[in-house]
């Protein structure tokens, strides 16, 4: 494993990667000050099985297993106020925060993930079309530049959230608002690309000022000992 420090003008090394995530040289897991904490949902059986989400899938038991630790690494680390989609698979990943911190879960539908319409419910297996293309609308669903203003609307509430309150922000979303996030609204590391998919219950850290700073991505080091990792599951 390799690590990189930034901005020291000296020679730099690749950042850190490990099974389960990437940070720089210098910084812990989550970092101490007031940040933006991005969550992707906990696992639902569409994403055990590679489907396409519809809209109000719950949580399996791997998956409520997954937010139980997701719910202790966090707590341990300390929040002041939770921004959750309002699909149901991120409520109920948010739901172990907000019951053991007693902090009340602010649901946005601009963290929704991306539509994808009648495609909703089918089988990647079964899909004649790559539904990530670049070019690809979804029938009756989102083309891309739709999603990406959205996704850019609720980076805007993200930011205005946490300039509000005096620490750190989690943010539970979906893992092509993680990715658009990451990718369009946030500064990568040199040495560092953008995950393919963000795996359930990861954490991402952002600084809280602009440029937004990334110092851990996709990590999901709480799932360790329970050994609930899994980077087999679709990507929406």
């Amino acid at each position: 494993m390799r690590e990189s420090r930034l901005g020291s003008g000296k020679r730099s090394k690749k950042p850190r990667r490990t099974l389960f995530g990437t940070r720089l040289r210098g910084r812990t897991l989550l970092t101490s000050g007031m940040t933006i904490l991005l969550v992707r949902h906990g696992e639902t059986d569409g994403n055990a099985a590679r489907i396409l989400q519809r809209a109000n899938v719950p949580l399996n038991e791997r998956g409520m297993r997954q937010t139980e630790e997701l719910a202790r690494r966090l707590l341990a680390r300390g929040f002041v106020h939770i921004v959750c989609s309002n699909l149901l698979r991120a409520r109920m990943t948010a739901a172990p925060l907000a019951a053991c911190s007693g902090i009340a879960i602010e649901e946005s539908p601009l963290l929704q993930e991306r539509n994808f319409g009648d495609l909703r419910g089918v089988p990647y297996a079964e899909l004649t079309e790559n539904p990530f293309g670049h070019d690809f609308v979804p029938p009756n669903g989102e083309d891309w530049p739709t999603f990406h203003a959205r996704v850019a609307e609720a980076f805007a509430l993200i930011v205005s959230r946490r300039r509000s309150v005096n620490g750190t922000l989690v943010v539970v979303t979906h893992g092509l608002v993680c990715r658009a996030l990451v990718e369009r609204h946030a500064l990568l590391p040199q040495g560092v690309i953008v995950p393919e998919r963000f795996d359930n219950t990861s954490i991402t850290v952002l600084h809280e000022d602009a440029p937004h700073g990334v110092t851990l991505i996709n990590c999901t080091r709480h799932l360790m000992t329970s050994l609930e990792v899994d980077r087999n599951g679709g990507a929406a």
